[in-house]
């Protein structure tokens, strides 16, 4: 059973974000939490969370303090930002430090499922109206592509290998005798360190391009506090 954790103090909100996750998923366990403290009490009682869902304005946390925080104690949970706040520089912000997605609160209740959803699967959910920094020129975006895919762990690398053959997250899972959760972990962090936000993105931009052997001394670096 798929388990969420809220983050945020409003309760009408909680509720509502709650709303949210059970019409995408109406046998979805929810755990609630009203600050950064209260979250990382519950997270240390329960195994298993596969989403945090985190409001950047709480009691104890400013700015981005409390996503640290989170992916500091528990770096292989995903966590979602939802917030009110729209700029596009804080988005980019958010996801540039590792944020799952980036849901706006004046998102529709069936947007917001449809963002989670899509979150699970490994996608990077944002805004529709959100526009990432450009690219100077295609030859430069392909070249920058190919330097970020030498930040990938080697387990990195052979589920990206895996996911522009088109494989899904069970059959990954399955092929490389890892839990699917781990998976769904493996490939946002792929996703945030190549700047790509879906997995259909990926497979076009990496399909034919050749992926850096897994077993090659230089991408044999350990990414301490990331999933391996």
């Amino acid at each position: 059973m798929t388990s969420f954790l809220i983050i945020d103090d409003h309760p009408l909100f909680r509720e509502a974000l709650g709303n949210a996750v059970r019409l995408a998923l109406p046998e979805a366990r929810i755990f609630e939490a009203m600050s950064i403290g209260d979250a990382l009490h519950l997270l240390s009682a329960e195994q298993g969370i596969d989403l945090a869902l985190l409001d950047l304005s709480l009691p104890d946390a400013t700015g981005f303090s409390g996503f640290l925080r989170l992916r500091e104690a528990h770096p292989r949970l995903p966590v979602a930002i939802v917030s009110s706040e729209e700029d596009q520089g804080v988005v980019r912000e958010a996801l540039a430090l590792g944020a799952a997605g980036y849901l706006p609160k004046s998102t529709s209740k069936r947007e917001l499922a449809q963002s989670i959803e899509g979150v699970l699967s490994g996608s990077v959910s944002v805004p529709k109206d959100f526009v990432a920094a450009p690219q100077r020129r295609k030859v430069d975006a392909g070249k920058a592509l190919e330097v970020k895919l030498r930040e990938l762990t080697p387990q990195q690398l052979r589920v990206l290998d895996l996911l522009r053959r088109g494989y899904p997250n069970r059959q990954i899972a399955q092929e490389l005798a890892l839990a699917e959760s781990t998976v769904k972990a493996h490939i946002t962090e792929i996703l945030r360190k190549l700047g790509l936000f879906s997995r259909n993105k990926a497979i076009i931009e990496i399909g034919k391009m050749e992926l850096p052997d897994p077993r090659s001394r230089p991408y044999a670096r350990v990414d301490r506090g990331r999933p391996q």
